[in-house]
């Protein structure tokens, strides 16, 4: 009977620690501790050893944490101290600036807000000959080629004698000339002898007719020949220094510059023959310039003549030169589908070169709504980023920015700054040398 109750006994007890354990897995707690106190109960033999054990433990080991715990503790010095190790402790980098500071080096600081942005259109150019400035020299009469004095790259000034030719072309026109004069010298002694007798009754009036024929014809043969000469570049003094050359400078003709410039094409050997119209040289004053600028379609209606424009070689509108659009092409081209808006630069320094392709920054006359505008000049590279220095009540944050359209004052920022932000417009640069200076000599403010 014994045997019996302590059976049914040791059943109740099992049956017990059963819907313990399945009632800790349905809350989560993982009560596993009750289960095995109530497993241990089942045999009464073996059942106080465990819990004098766990009296011992209670009675000696309360100083000690418990495992989890060390290894949280664990997992703090792992993150918590190696990050802060890793990143100088949470320190961020301020520029502190008092108000004597800020003052003297003129920081100013402003709210962003959403604002109207003029619209500015980049438009891709071509340095070009300024063609009203460009000259093909030609010889004017065919002959072989004596001396070259000049080559590419020289300067030169105008009448400058560039190469000499030998002509029998120019001797037979230089003979001409001084025969037709010759003729006309002895036409008028003829016709002054026959005036005077004529009035004296001692010749015909037809013998006096004559000679004033003949001295009408032979002016008329001067004039002709003068022209003649003019035609290949001989001026009044050049015709009379004529009568006094000799023979042998007859053959001469001399090559000149039209104009003050410089050669950039030269297309003439020692002892080549030349024809009359064989442009030997190709001078151009490059004291100004042209600059092409292509026009898209859509850009068409607002372009337009006298319109300021900005030129820069780099792209940036900081280091470009402000001048006025002086023509508008009529024709879109086939291929490029593009006009041309023409500008005529001051070229005195040889800054820009033909050939150089540039950029031209047109201000037109409409706005666009942008969320956040901000002065070009609150803008820095800063360790490599487009940054802009927040203001905070511990100084100077600096703040990476992404822009978007750009004018010739304004920027507008797409993502970085929120509306309200407070960032200096002015003395950027100052600010962004405290930062620098911090930096080198490893002075940074702590952001706590």
């Amino acid at each position: 009977m014994l045997k019996r109750t302590l059976f049914s006994l040791a059943l109740l007890i099992s049956i017990v620690a059963v819907l313990l354990f399945v009632s800790s897995l349905v809350s989560g707690k993982g009560n596993t501790s009750a289960v095995e106190a109530a497993g241990n109960n089942s045999n009464p033999d073996s059942a106080q050893a465990p819990h004098d054990e766990h009296a011992s433990d209670d009675g000696h080991n309360h100083a000690q944490p418990p495992a989890p715990d060390e290894h949280a503790e664990e997992a703090d010095d792992g993150h918590g101290h190696a990050a802060d190790d890793g990143h100088g402790h949470g320190e961020e980098e301020i520029a502190v600036l008092s108000e004597e500071q800020m003052k003297a080096n003129n920081i100013q600081v402003a709210e962003v807000h959403p604002g109207n942005f003029a619209v500015q259109l980049a438009l891709p150019g071509e340095v070009r000959l300024n063609s009203d400035r460009v000259a093909h020299v030609v010889p004017r009469v065919p002959g072989v080629v004596q001396e070259v004095m000049k080559t590419v790259g020289d300067d030169v000034k105008a009448g400058d004698v560039m190469a000499v030719l030998q002509s029998r072309e120019l001797a037979s026109l230089k003979a001409e000339y001084l025969a037709a004069k010759e003729r006309e010298a002895l036409a008028q002694t003829t016709f002054s002898r026959e005036k005077d007798l004529w009035q004296k009754k001692i010749s015909a009036e037809q013998d006096y007719l004559a000679a004033k024929q003949a001295i009408a014809e032979a002016a008329i043969n001067t004039r002709s020949a003068e022209q003649q000469l003019h035609s290949v570049g001989f001026s009044e003094d050049h015709l009379k220094a004529i009568l006094g050359q000799g023979h042998v400078s007859y053959t001469r003709y001399e090559i000149t510059a039209p104009f003050d410039g410089s050669v950039i094409e030269r297309h003439i050997t020692l002892g080549e023959s030349l024809k009359d119209d064989a442009a030997c040289f190709t001078i151009a004053d490059l004291n100004s310039v042209w600059v092409n600028l292509s026009v898209y379609q859509k850009d068409i209606p607002v372009i337009r003549k006298g319109q300021s424009v900005i030129i820069s070689a780099t792209g940036s509108v900081a280091d470009g030169v402000p001048a006025t659009i002086s023509y508008i092409g009529p024709l879109v081209g086939e291929e490029t589908r593009t006009a041309i808006a023409r500008v005529v630069l001051p070229n005195d320094t040889s800054q820009w070169r033909p050939g150089q392709f540039v950029t031209g920054f047109v201000s037109t006359e409409s706005t666009e709504t942008a969320p956040i505008v901000v002065p070009k000049t609150a803008l820095q590279n800063y360790e490599g980023k487009l940054s802009v220095f927040a203001q905070t009540p511990k100084g100077f944050v600096p703040t990476a920015v992404t822009v978007g359209r750009t004018n010739d004052t304004q920027v507008e920022i797409l993502k970085g700054l929120d509306p309200g932000a407070r960032i200096a417009v002015e003395g950027t640069f100052v600010i962004k040398a405290e930062l620098v200076k911090g930096i080198m000599e490893g002075k940074t403010c702590s952001g706590h």
